[in-house]
C-alpha cells in the first residue's frame, strides 16, 4: 500500500467521525428540549448543594465546541429578605457527552459567571445564609439516601464574582471583587476545598481553603481546616481545626509576615497610618479564637529587628482591644527615634514636628513589655520593665523600673489627644544618674557631671513638642553631689577679680567648677522657669542664683552672687561677686556686675561716685566724649557703667585745643 493511499483512507475515516459526530450532535439537540435541560440542571445543582437556584433570564442549549446548558439570570430561592444572597448573570453547566445521547443531562462541571454573593451577620452571631445552611447541611452529609447517579459533579467555578461582607452590629461593610475561584464540591468525599483569586481593596489575593470533613462543619462540629492567603501586603496561614457549636472556635497555629506592618495595617484599616517605624513583619504562634477573641499564645514575633515572646490576646466584636505580655531580648526603638525625640535634628531647639493621635481612636489596649537592654540612637538602657495602656483616647505609659545613664528611672507618661492637639503629663524620677548624659539627650544641656538624683512633674498642651513647652506647668527639682559644673572655673575667676576687679583679660567661659552638693528647685508657669532654689557648694565656692528660664525658647535670665569661702566656716566670705547668667541653655553667658568690680577697685571707685553726684555728672560726660567719643559711653553701658546723659550741650569755651592730652581735660 503505497503512502498516498493510506492518506486518503485516513482522512476519509476521520471524515467520516466527524459527519457521525455531527449527526449525533444534531440528533441529540432534538432529544434534549431547551425547557427540559434546564430543568434538569436546576434539578442536579439542588441535589448536590441543596439550593434552589430560580432562572430569571433565558435559557440556552449549546453542542458547539462542547455541549451545555446556560442559565440566565440565576438567583437563590428558599430566601426570605429584601434580596437573595445569591444572584449570578449566568450559570453556565457543561454536559457530559454520552448521557446526552441517551436523551439525560449529567453535569460535568458548573461556572458561575458574574456573581454578587452576601453574606450579612447580625449581632447575635446568624447570617442571611443561617436558614439555608441546615438544608446544605443536609445535603452533603453521606447517607445511605444519597445517589450516586445523581450527584454528578463535583467542581464549581466562580467567574468574576462579587463577595460582599457586612456586619450590621458594626456598621462595617466589606466588598470582595474580582473573585475567581475554583470549588471542590464534596459530593463524594467529604473534603471541600476552594483556590483561586480575589482582589480586596485593590490588592490581588491568592487564597486556599481546605474543610477536611465539609458535612461536620456545617453542623457546627469539629472539622479540620487550612487557610492561606497571600499577598503583596500580608501573607498568612493557619492550620488547624474548627467548630461552630456552642459558638464559633478555631484551634490551630498561625504564620504571618508583612514587608511593612504599617502598609499592612493600613491596607486593613482603609486609611494611610502615620507616624514612623513598622517595617517588616512576622509572627508565629498557636492560636486559639473563642467567642469573639482571637488568643495568641507561644508567641514568637519580630517587629523591624526585634524579636519577642509571649502571649496576646485581640477582641473582635465590639470596640477593639489588644491585651498581652511580651519579653524582649533586645529592644532598637532607633526605627521609631523621630517620634520620640524631644529635641529636632540640630539639638538646639524643640522638636516642631507635629504629634498625630488619630490611631488613638481605633483600639484600647494594656500591653507589658520586659526587656534586658534597650538601644536608641543617642544611648543604651539596661533592664526595662514598661507597661502601656490605653483606654478612650489617653495613652498611658507606665515605667516600673528601667536602667538607664548609670542609674534608675521610675514614673509614667500620660498622652491624651485634645482639641488643640495633645496633652502631656509627666511624673518621673530619675535616681543615680549621670547627669552629664542623662541632662544632654533628654533637654541638650552638657553643662552639669556628677551622679545625682531628678524629680519630673510636669503637663502641657500643644500640637507639638514646642507648643507642649509653651503651656508646661509644674515642677522640677535636682540634688546631686560631688560632680562639676563644666564651662566656668568660678574659684580661679574670683580670686583674679579679688586681686584686679577690673583685670580686662578674665575669661568666663572655659573651666570648671567642682561642688560638693547641689540642690535646684524649679517652679515652671506657662513655660517659665522660675528659680526658688538654687544651691552650689563646696569647700572654696557657693553659689546662689534666682531669676527666671524660658521653657519655649531655651534661654535664661538668672542673677546670683558667687562667694569665694574663708578657710573657716565661721569666717564670713573673702570676696563676694554678683553675677549675671544669660543667653541659651547650652551655651550660656556668665558675666560679673561690673558695678561692683568698679567699687572694688580703689582708683575707679571714684568714677561711680562722680556719676551719682548731679554736680560732677555733665564734667564726666564731657570726659567720656573726649576719651572714647560716642562708642566709649555706649562700650561703659554694655559693661554696666551708668554713663550719664548730658543735661546740655556743652560750650565752646570747655573744649580743649585738639592737640590736648586726656590730663588736660578740665573738671568742674
Amino acid at each position: 500500500m503505497s503512502a498516498p493511499a493510506g492518506f486518503k483512507r485516513l482522512a476519509v475515516a476521520v471524515a467520516v467521525m466527524v459527519g457521525a459526530g455531527l449527526v449525533t450532535l444534531g440528533a441529540a439537540s432534538y432529544l434534549v428540549s431547551v425547557d427540559a435541560a434546564r430543568d434538569a440542571v436546576t434539578a442536579e445543582v439542588r441535589a448536590v448543594t441543596g439550593l434552589e437556584p430560580t432562572v430569571r433570564g433565558t435559557s440556552t442549549l449549546s453542542m458547539f465546541p462542547s455541549p451545555r446548558v446556560s442559565l440566565g439570570d440565576v438567583a437563590l430561592a428558599g430566601f426570605t429578605g429584601d434580596e437573595p444572597p445569591f444572584v449570578a448573570e449566568a450559570l453556565v453547566a457543561n454536559v457530559r457527552w454520552l448521557p446526552l445521547l441517551t436523551g439525560r443531562i449529567e453535569i460535568a462541571d458548573v461556572a458561575l459567571v458574574r456573581p454578587h454573593i452576601t453574606i450579612r451577620f447580625e449581632p447575635d452571631g446568624r447570617t442571611n445564609w443561617s436558614p439555608l445552611v441546615d438544608t446544605l447541611a443536609r445535603t452533603v452529609r453521606p447517607g445511605p439516601q444519597s445517589d450516586p447517579r445523581t450527584l454528578s459533579f463535583s467542581e464549581i467555578r466562580v467567574s468574576d464574582g462579587v463577595v460582599v461582607l457586612q456586619d450590621t452590629g458594626r456598621a462595617v461593610s466589606e466588598v470582595l471583587e474580582k473573585v475567581e475561584l475554583s470549588l471542590a464540591w464534596p459530593s463524594i468525599a467529604k473534603t471541600f476545598a476552594a483556590t483561586g483569586r480575589v482582589s480586596w481593596r485593590d490588592e490581588p489575593l491568592d487564597v486556599s481553603v481546605a474543610i477536611s470533613d465539609f458535612p461536620a462543619a456545617l453542623a457546627g462540629d469539629n472539622s479540620g481546616l487550612k487557610l492561606r492567603i497571600g499577598g503583596a501586603p500580608l501573607k498568612a496561614a493557619f492550620e488547624g481545626a474548627m467548630s461552630m457549636r456552642p459558638s464559633l472556635k478555631i484551634d490551630g497555629t498561625l504564620a504571618a509576615d508583612a514587608p511593612s506592618l504599617r502598609r499592612a495595617m493600613s491596607w486593613v484599616a482603609g486609611k494611610p497610618l502615620f507616624g514612623v517605624g513598622l517595617g517588616r513583619f512576622a509572627l508565629k504562634a498557636k492560636t486559639n479564637v473563642v467567642s469573639g477573641t482571637l488568643a495568641l499564645s507561644n508567641l514568637n514575633i519580630e517587629l523591624d529587628g526585634n524579636a519577642a515572646e509571649g502571649v496576646i490576646s485581640y477582641g473582635l466584636r465590639g470596640r477593639q482591644t489588644l491585651q498581652g505580655t511580651l519579653a524582649v531580648e533586645s529592644l532598637d526603638l532607633t526605627p521609631y527615634a523621630s517620634a520620640l525625640r524631644l529635641m529636632a535634628s540640630d539639638s538646639r531647639d524643640w522638636n516642631r514636628k507635629p504629634i498625630s493621635l488619630d490611631w488613638l481612636d481605633d483600639i484600647d489596649f494594656d500591653l507589658r513589655v520586659s526587656a534586658a537592654r534597650v538601644v536608641t540612637p543617642q544611648t543604651r538602657f539596661g533592664r526595662t520593665g514598661v507597661a502601656a495602656s490605653l483606654r478612650d483616647g489617653r495613652l498611658v505609659v507606665t515605667v516600673g523600673e528601667t536602667h538607664a545613664f548609670n542609674g534608675f528611672i521610675t514614673g509614667s507618661l500620660a498622652v491624651t489627644k485634645t482639641a488643640t492637639g495633645v496633652g502631656l503629663r509627666s511624673q518621673l524620677a530619675l535616681t543615680d544618674v549621670d547627669l552629664d548624659t542623662c541632662l544632654a539627650e533628654l533637654i541638650g544641656v552638657r553643662r552639669l557631671e556628677g551622679k545625682g538624683n531628678v524629680s519630673v512633674n510636669l503637663d502641657g498642651n500643644g500640637i507639638n513638642v514646642f507648643g507642649v513647652t509653651r503651656t508646661l506647668n509644674g515642677s522640677v527639682s535636682l540634688n546631686a553631689a560631688n560632680g562639676g559644673l563644666v564651662g566656668v572655673n568660678v574659684e580661679q575667676l574670683l580670686r583674679r577679680l579679688e586681686r584686679r576687679p577690673l583685670a580686662g583679660s578674665a575669661d568666663f567661659r572655659s573651666g570648671r567648677t567642682p561642688f560638693d552638693t547641689l540642690a535646684v528647685a524649679l517652679k515652671i508657669s506657662q513655660g517659665t522657669a522660675h528659680a526658688e532654689e538654687v544651691r552650689f557648694e563646696s569647700s572654696n565656692v557657693r553659689l546662689a542664683v534666682s531669676g527666671t528660664a524660658s521653657v519655649p525658647g531655651r534661654e535664661l535670665d538668672l542673677t546670683g552672687t558667687a562667694s569665694l569661702l574663708a578657710a573657716s566656716l565661721e569666717q564670713p566670705p573673702t570676696f563676694e561677686l554678683p553675677f549675671f547668667v544669660q543667653g541659651t541653655w547650652d551655651d550660656p553667658i556668665m558675666l560679673p556686675d561690673t558695678q561692683a568690680l568698679i567699687r572694688r577697685s580703689g582708683a575707679a571707685a571714684p568714677l561711680l561716685d562722680a556719676v551719682s553726684d548731679k554736680r560732677t555728672r555733665d564734667a564726666v560726660r564731657s570726659a567720656i566724649d573726649r576719651l572714647g567719643g560716642s562708642d566709649g559711653a555706649a562700650m561703659l553701658r554694655r559693661l554696666g557703667v551708668p554713663v550719664p546723659e548730658p543735661t546740655e550741650p556743652p560750650a565752646a569755651t570747655d573744649a580743649p585745643e585738639p592737640d590736648a592730652s586726656p590730663a588736660e581735660v578740665p573738671t568742674r
